[in-house]
């Protein structure tokens, strides 16, 4: 799941060469702005097929979060 998140995120992001990994955090490790987080979001929705409702966008500050937090609604790698 981690390679194909990390393509979703080098896409909405347009960022090549840059590493991923589970720790990196949207924010500060990639400059993600709230633009660029809401993109992430409806791509990870489109591409899971899983709802992130707002109020759980808090918690999800890193990639391993978004990994996690999909595996925890039922997508599998």
């Amino acid at each position: 799941m981690l390679e194909k998140i990390k393509e979703i995120i080098e896409d909405q992001l347009n960022i090549e060469g840059v590493e991923i990994t589970e720790d990196t955090r949207f924010k500060e490790d990639l400059d993600a702005d709230s633009l660029d987080l809401f993109e992430l979001v409806d791509a990870f929705q489109e591409e899971y097929g899983v709802e992130i409702p707002p109020e759980d966008l808090e918690q999800i500050t890193t990639v391993g979060a978004i990994i996690k937090y999909l595996q925890d609604k039922g997508v599998e790698a």
